[in-house]
């Protein structure tokens, strides 16, 4: 299948090149990038080397723009030429053109809205005449200003670099995260191991519920551990299958094709290695695993302290190792995301009516969106069913556990009335405000409510209980409905958020530990003991960063499973000023200019 995208040439690159990550396509055309001379030999080479492989499907993305080193144009009918005439492969084309500008916003979509607005306004309240233009963005997780005319003259130099063939430079100049985004697609494309082999055994296994995203995590390790010349290795059903010795070498091929499968395709459970230890320091042993990648939520945080405790008993266990928070509930202590979130948040908000079923990466894939955006798309149909109905109120719980991510961010990307979590307390009078605010709003020209429970904010007040308390005190003005949405959150086609977010967690993972057992080597083997050697790899404001597990552990709520700091519960406020509730936001933190221009002075002209 080969897929052209047209869009602005801004966006030549990121929609592109994205698209390519989130669908694990076999090539793609980008026009600040044009491929090497003689690239349809290439090009027909590696399809055919696929096939051989058992390869049934070949994805091609080309960008609008695209163009060869001696400046002529690349299309899709170009390559679908090319290879039907070489080849004789069945060959089909779509041409995306306008549809990638429709559809209703997915929830990162909105809920960056709703924080860059903020930001823009905090922008403008606090500038002074001296104060340059502005675009207000976000770096990671932080919100960012960058003067308007340094961002435009960084464009404009992209579209010089093009010109005058500086590739490399037009790369760089698109940003670190496009320059990342670019190194890890070629990487984990196409098959390149060293010619000589690293004798590293490295395991990967999922631990915990599973998610959406795992799959791309696993397939972007298992490569980059390939690349890297390792033998990688799958356990399979968690500590469980470590302990009963699950344990079988996984492939280049083996893993085609998981970037856009939702689940566990090795299997996952919640047992920790705890009482397992024995039989899982001997399984490293005898399977001579030199180092771990452990994918999964709190279970995995939770396991990976229990085999650091268990280094000083047991040397065997002595290796590097890094976790990957993979979760819907979005609680490992050290990132402030987790593989799987955004897919259950896209499930969350389309219960209500106000989102879109549509992405425009997606469908390159050949998976179904519908099932990515469920948790967003259930909020949405919610609201949608009641379009004709007025004055109704629906009441929405959401999975999490005692973390309310998930409630929260599903409230602010579906425009809730309230939702209710167990780090905020609240208590009766709080019920009383809320429906309150509710029947003044039934008074207005909007005549529907949302509202979202946590599925541990409180013991007593429980869902059935505030579905009462609305229907009663509700009664004449608006009826009530419920929807507890379950696993449905779990499951369903990851989001290109979490497929590209898997994929760049996975394949820094690996290249992490392959530094740290260069440092571990020591007498003719591998010894790890240090705190540094086993890591939780998370998103931490701006970057994705290596925490010790031992440090995280002074910022861990052990009984209720959540990271003692979590930086979302600043933006609370902005769901409850939307609602139009009299409340403060906290402004104590904010962006500060920054330049862009300086990036540019290491380049070559």
């Amino acid at each position: 299948m080969c897929g052209e995208k047209r869009a602005s040439p801004n966006l030549w690159l990121y929609l592109a090149l994205v698209s390519a990550l989130a669908c694990g396509a076999d090539w793609v055309f980008i026009p600040e990038m044009p491929p090497d001379n003689g690239w349809e030999e290439h090009l027909c080479r590696r399809l055919a080397d696929q096939r051989a492989r058992g390869s049934r499907l070949n994805v091609i993305i080309v960008a609008e723009g695209a163009m060869s080193r001696e400046g002529k144009p690349i299309s899709s009918d170009n390559i679908k030429k090319l290879v039907t005439d070489r080849l004789g492969f069945d060959t089909r084309t779509t041409v995306l053109g306008h549809v990638q500008r429709g559809g209703t916003p997915s929830a990162f979509d909105r809920i960056l809205g709703s924080r860059m607005g903020v930001e823009a306004v905090m922008a403008l309240l606090e500038a002074t005449p001296d104060t340059p233009a502005c675009v207000v963005s976000l770096s990671g997780n932080q919100a960012v200003r960058l003067p308007l005319m340094e961002c435009v003259q960084v464009t404009k130099d992209v579209t010089a670099a093009m010109a005058e063939g500086r590739y490399e430079d037009a790369i760089k100049l698109r940003g670190k995260s496009f320059e990342n985004n670019w190194n890890t697609y070629k990487l984990l494309a196409h098959i390149n191991p060293p010619d000589v082999k690293s004798n590293i055994n490295v395991a990967i296994i999922n631990i915990g519920a599973p998610c959406a995203g795992m799959n791309a995590a696993v397939r972007s390790a298992v490569r980059m551990g390939i690349i890297q010349g390792h033998n990688m290795l799958a356990v399979h059903d968690g500590f469980d299958g470590l302990a009963h010795g699950q344990i079988e070498p996984i492939n280049w091929t083996s893993v085609s094709g998981w970037t856009g499968l939702g689940g566990s395709m090795l299997g996952t459970k919640r047992t920790l290695p705890g009482k397992l230890m024995e039989e899982i320091s001997q399984n490293i042993a005898k399977f001579n695993i030199h180092a771990l990648v452990i994918v999964g939520g709190f279970e995995a945080y939770v396991g990976g302290l229990e085999i650091v405790q268990a280094r000083e008993k047991y040397e065997e266990v002595c290796i590097p190792m890094v976790v990957i928070p993979a979760t819907v509930s979005n609680n490992v202590p050290g990132s402030d995301f987790s593989i799987g979130a955004d897919t259950a948040l896209n499930t969350i908000t389309s219960v209500s009516g106000w989102t879109s079923t549509t992405h425009t990466f997606t469908p390159l894939s050949g998976a179904h969106p519908h099932a990515a955006l469920l948790l967003l798309q259930t909020c949405d149909r919610i609201k949608q069913s009641a379009a004709g109905t007025k004055r109704r109120v629906f009441l929405v719980e959401t999975m999490g556990g005692y973390c309310g991510y998930l409630a929260t961010m599903a409230g602010l990307a579906a425009g809730a009335d309230a939702a209710y979590i167990f780090e905020e307390k609240f208590n009766i009078k709080d019920l009383e405000g809320n429906v309150e605010h509710l029947l003044e709003k039934m008074k207005t020209t909007v005549k529907r409510g949302l509202v979202l429970r946590n599925e541990n904010s409180n013991a007593n007040y429980t869902t059935d209980f505030i579905f009462n308390l609305y229907s009663e005190e509700g009664k004449g003005v608006f009826d009530c409905r419920k929807n507890v949405l379950g696993h449905m959150q779990q499951g369903g086609t990851p989001t290109p958020f979490d497929r590209n977010f898997g994929t760049k967690m996975g394949a820094k993972s690996v290249l992490w530990l392959t530094e740290k057992l260069k440092e571990c080597y020591r007498h003719g083997r591998i010894f790890a003991n240090t705190p540094n050697s086993a890591c939780v790899l998370g998103m931490r404001k701006r970057a994705l960063t290596f925490q010790p597990l031992a440090e995280l552990k002074g910022d861990t709520d052990f009984e209720h499973r959540i990271p003692k700091s979590q930086w979302w519960l600043k933006i609370r406020p902005i769901m409850k000023i939307l609602a139009k509730y009299n409340i403060k936001l906290d402004t104590s933190e904010h962006a500060d200019m920054e330049h862009v221009i300086k990036k540019r002075s290491n380049l070559g002209n």
